[in-house]
């Protein structure tokens, strides 16, 4: 709730206050909401769709899907969500260098827009299409969004600051919890399309609010910080144009062929989403530009990277193969009320919500009695964490083997655990990024970070390519166990990955 009072009328962003901050957090704080909401409500439904009026659906589930193998659907989830933190980077390139921060996210909007409304059209093609469009505009976004929060504030020394970031993460959360409510029960109980297009609108009113309340941004985010030359502009130009016609040209050919299958589009960008991550750290690395103690955290951090791709390779299989599962094994059913399995994508956001204060808490009650644990210690912590959480799936996997269905409990138990693993990782791998970050690469760095996602999920893509059931308890097994034991090596090893990172604690 926003307040009359003044505090600079020569500045429109600090006119009035949301909370306490600046006014125009309440706007990006919609947008983010809003976005969220369009993101998580396609994402809950994404896997219950491919799958429906297939051979792995759900008896009696909505037909109309794409009537894939859930072996398939892992594999387009996991690229999916792959690419959307791949296209991060270059979003952060495009608010730095071509458009500045508030028009990047003003067209991410309407590309989002544009590709949840081309899923509420029927076929494979405005599918993939819509697919394509979503993870480039929420790329675009991602990367430019948080910058402008930032910019709302006296630079990194404002007390405000951190706060007005938690009221930033909030939305999110608000957004990815009422989304599979709304979305996922009219997508998944009256029309698939509909559902995709409740999205479209959700993004749509984002975008609306962005751009009515522009006004109460600051006006550096409208700046181009290092705009590209001329001579810069047009040999990018003929670079991107020359990928794209090798590249057409080349799919022209396979299709003309009659080659083409699913996996010609699927191989490349999983491959892509592998070595992207590992050149980007090696150029990095191997820059000869970096001092003595820039490259030993440089070494130290690829721990860390490591770390967060295995964790996430777990992790976010809870919008691939913990959905399949809730839609095909979970009774969906709590006390006599009957609810759909994209309720299950709720579950994350609300634990994150009612925990983060909680862990928040306990890390400066720890600190104020010297015992916080360090941030090696906290990936660890996540790593043993999010693999317990797979060993406690192999038992309702068993208990559902013979065509049963199991307690919708075991899910939100698992759900807990993997929340509470998020907790110990995530907003501290956001912050060792900062902080160990060379002084060259200090504004791509978070990027980098977000690469740890794609090549975790790209792991999971190509594992289900490659015909590995993703859903059988000796993979699910295998995949705790190595995350256990990843977790384990950290801590075995966290005195030298400590003298790595110098004065970093």
């Amino acid at each position: 709730m926003a307040s009359s009072l003044t505090r600079d009328s020569a500045d429109p962003s600090t006119e009035k206050t949301f909370f306490g901050h600046p006014r125009g957090l309440a706007t990006l704080f919609m947008t983010e909401m809003w976005e969220r909401f369009s993101y998580y409500g396609m994402r809950a439904l994404l896997v219950v769709y491919i799958l429906s009026g297939g051979p792995d659906a759900a008896e009696g589930s909505q037909a109309g899907g794409l009537a894939m193998r859930t072996a398939v659907a892992t594999a387009i989830y996991s690229v999916y969500v792959a690419m959307v933190y791949l296209m991060a980077l270059p979003g952060g390139w495009f608010g730095d260098r071509v458009w500045g921060a508030r028009k990047t996210v003003t067209v991410a909007g309407g590309v989002i827009m544009a590709g949840h409304f081309a899923l509420a059209l029927p076929g494979q093609a405005m599918f993939f299409a819509g697919l394509a469009l979503v993870a480039v505009g929420s790329g675009l976004l991602k990367a430019n969004i948080s910058t402008m929060v930032g910019h709302l504030y006296d630079g990194p020394q404002d007390p405000r600051r951190d706060s007005g970031f938690t009221l930033f993460y909030v939305g999110i959360n608000l957004g990815a919890f009422v989304a599979p409510l709304a979305i996922g029960t009219v997508g998944q109980t009256v029309n698939w399309h509909l559902g995709f297009a409740m999205a479209g609108v959700g993004m749509a009113l984002g975008l609306v609010q962005f751009l009515l309340g522009t006004k109460h941004l600051s006006p550096t985010s409208n700046l181009v910080p290092n705009p590209l030359s001329a001579q810069e502009r047009n040999a990018i130009i003929v670079k991107v144009a020359a990928s794209v016609g090798i590249i057409a040209l080349f799919y022209a050919v396979v299709a003309f062929a009659g080659l083409f299958t699913l996996n010609w589009a699927m191989i490349p960008l999983t491959i892509a989403g592998l070595l992207i991550p590992i050149g980007v750290l090696v150029r990095i690395k191997r820059d000869k530009d970096l001092s003595a103690p820039e490259q030993s955290k440089m070494t130290g951090y690829i721990w860390f990277f490591v770390a967060a791709a295995v964790f996430w390779m777990i992790y976010d299989q809870g919008g691939s193969t913990l959905a399949a599962f809730a839609e095909t094994k979970s009774a969906n059913t709590l006390f006599g009320f009957d609810f759909p399995s994209t309720w299950f994508q709720s579950l994350n956001p609300l634990f994150v919500m009612s925990l983060a204060p909680v862990f928040a808490w306990l890390w400066i009650w720890l600190a104020r009695k010297n015992q916080e644990p360090t941030t090696i210690v906290k990936f660890a912590m996540a790593l043993v964490l999010v693999g317990g959480s797979f060993f406690v799936f192999v038992v309702p996997m068993g208990m559902a083997g013979d065509g049963g269905k199991v307690s919708p409990m075991w899910l939100v138990s698992i759900y807990m655990i993997q929340t509470i693993a998020e907790l110990c990782l995530s907003p501290v791998g956001l912050s060792v990024t900062t902080k160990m970050a060379p002084q060259k690469y200090a504004s791509q760095m978070m990027g980098v970070w977000f690469l740890a996602v794609t090549a975790g999920d790209c792991t999971t893509s190509l594992l289900s390519i490659a015909g590995v059931d993703l859903n059988g308890t000796t993979i699910i097994a295998a995949q705790a166990a190595l995350a256990a034991l990843a977790g384990f090596a950290i801590h075995m090893y966290r005195k030298k990955v400590q003298t790595m990172m110098g004065d970093v604690h």
